[in-house]
Order: C-alpha cells, then structure tokens, then sequence
C-alpha cells in the first residue's frame, strides 16, 4: 500500500493510496476574485457536475465570495502554475469567528505529497492572523487518514455523525468494499481563544461535553439553567432535507415544553418517508436545551457531538437517530485517544437510547 493523499468525494475528506512522484517547486498560496474559475475547474475535473456546493461551479459567484470575505480559498500549485491542491474556509460574513473548512482537492498527480495538510495549515494560520477562533471539518471515519491529517494539524474530535455518508459515496481507500452507509468525524481546530459564554447541557451528557471543551480549549463554562426557568409553550424547530444524502437536520432554534412529541412527530413522518439519518441540533446557550433535552432517548434520540449552525447562531448540542441503520465500533476509525474515548460514548449512547 502507498502513501496516502488527501481528497474529498460528497463534500466528505478521502485519500487514496498512489505512487510517488517529485513535484518540483510547490507554491501555496490565496486566490484573487478574479480567479474563481481556478476553483469551478478543479471541482469539474475531480467531480464532473456532481459537486454537492453547486456554488462552486460558477466561478463569478466564487470572485464575490472572495471579495466579500466570506470565502477564502488556498491552493497549491507547481512552478509552472498548475493547480495540485485546494482547500478553503467558509464563512456566512467576515465577522464569524469560527468557518467550516472544505472543497479539499488533490489532482492525481499530486497526490502522496501531504499538500491537503500544507493547505490547511495556511488557512489556518490565515484565520489565526485575521482574529478567528478556529475552523471545523469533516472527515470520513471509514478509515483514519483523513483524521490523522486533522489531528496533525493540532484538530481534536467534537462528534460523530454516525451514518452520515449514504452509500453512494465511494470510499477508494478501504481495504475492503464496505456496505451501507458511513460515518464521519467533526473536527475542531483552534486558532485563538473564543469568547467565553455559558453552556447548557442535560445532566446525562455533562461529562461528555466538559471533556470535549476541556480538549478542544473552548472557553465554555458548564452552566445550569434558572430553577424556575419559563418555557416556550411550542419549540421552533426548522426541518432540513439533505436529498442527496437522505438525511434531516433538525434545528431547536427555540426548545420549548413541547419539543418530544414534536421531535416525536417530525420524526416518526421522516423515517415513514424513507429518511436513513436524522439529525437535531440543540442550542448549547439556551437554558431550555439543559431542561427539556434530557430525555430525547426516549424517542431513540442519542448524542452525537458539539457542531456548529448558524441557524442557531453558535454551537449546538447535535443528537442522532437512525432509521435501520446498524452502527459498530468495527465501522468507524479513529486517529487519537479522545476520539476513541468519544466514539465509545457515542455509540453507548446511540445502544441505550435504542434500549
């Protein structure tokens, strides 16, 4: 087996195993607006039209995302300016403190050179220059090359979305065919100190989410809600389908007295539908999320991780509940020791919410 390098297939990190080669000079740099097209033509190339951010193919729609500061775009290329390598981080304006890491693309003849991980660490260190807190990413857990490049980068685990990846993503990297659908790890990467704020967590959940703050060095402090919190009669819950992957996200925006049975409800009408994932978010500096969120095992709701979503403005509690789906340690690799121990509770969660 060769070296690995790093792609992404689905919006999902992979690597694949290819020969050595010698690259030359290697420039890593930032594009300009005006080179949007650089960006729309690697994704054609290493995806044809099947890209999941259809965003990406029009390169104008790139330039302003770039001029507006809420895209930033990294790339590697050889002496002769071709482009071996791109990463970028998102963010919803040039004030969030905190982007999402993606479109990572290795060219073939790239590949086996580590220049995913080299592109990153410029973001990175972009971020860090420009006042950001840090940057999540996904990475699939179908093998552990992906995680490894994350934690190289000094990235700790927050979560698993067990069952995330549908089948018909390809996993060239496997030792074996594998069925079904995958998972994928949440990676948090650091870049300066956040701000402080309380966090609000069911009492079953504490200790896992204290220890992914500790590890992660979040300036969250395990708060408890007011004795004689007032709640919202009805919850606000906004529904995403996610077609291409037959999954739903779930947004509490609000978690009010209500939000089991209508969880419950939402819930029971997806699966019927054919939904393989669900996923609920839960506002981690909502009191409500601490009062009304600690019995979701009920419904067969189980922790998955600290994820980001702006539609709850900040970091939320993400739950989890498979339709059919059958999840085993022997499914999902890891890259460290606090994703092992994190993995373990997730799964023991996902096992006696199922109970």
């Amino acid at each position: 087996m060769g070296p690995r390098a790093y792609t992404r297939r689905g919006g999902i990190e992979q690597a694949s195993p290819v020969p050595v080669t010698d690259l030359g000079e290697v420039r890593i740099r930032f594009l300009a607006p005006e080179e949007g097209a650089l960006l729309a033509g690697a994704i054609r190339v290493a995806y044809g039209e099947t890209y999941d951010a259809p965003w990406c193919y029009d390169a104008a729609e790139v330039g302003r995302r770039i001029a507006g500061g809420r895209f930033v775009a990294c790339v590697a290329e050889a002496a002769d300016g071709t482009l071996l390598c791109h990463a970028g981080l998102s963010r919803h304006s040039r004030r969030d403190l905190v982007g999402h890491a993606g479109q990572a693309i290795t060219v073939p003849a790239a590949r086996g050179h580590h220049l995913f991980t080299e592109v990153k660490r410029a973001l990175a260190r972009w971020g860090g220059s420009h006042g950001m807190a840090g940057m999540y990413s996904e990475a699939t857990a179908a093998h552990p090359y992906s995680e490894r490049a994350n934690v190289e980068l000094g990235a700790h685990e927050t979560g698993f979305l067990l069952g995330w990846i549908p089948e018909s993503v390809s996993n060239n990297a496997a030792s074996a065919v594998l069925a079904g659908r995958q998972s994928a790890a949440l990676f948090y990467l650091k870049m300066n100190p956040g701000h402080t704020r309380p966090v609000y967590v069911p009492p079953r959940h504490r200790d896992a989410v204290h220890q992914i703050i500790r590890v992660c060095g979040l300036r969250g402090r395990l708060a408890e809600p007011p004795s004689r919190l007032r709640l919202s009669s009805h919850s606000h819950v906004h529904t995403a389908v996610q077609a291409d992957h037959n999954l739903a996200v779930l947004t509490a925006a609000e978690p009010g007295a209500d939000l089991l049975p209508a969880v419950g409800a939402i819930r029971r009408r997806l699966f019927d539908r054919g939904i393989a994932a669900l996923y609920l978010d839960l506002p981690l500096d909502n009191p409500a999320t601490a009062q009304v969120a600690g019995h979701l095992e009920d419904l067969g709701v189980s922790f998955s991780g600290i994820f980001p979503n702006t539609r709850a403005d900040g970091d939320v509690l993400r739950m989890q509940s498979l339709n059919g789906i059958t999840v085993t340690t022997d499914d999902v690799a890891v890259a460290s020791d606090h994703g092992k121990e994190l993995l373990a509770y997730v799964l023991n969660d996902l096992v006696d919410s199922a109970a």
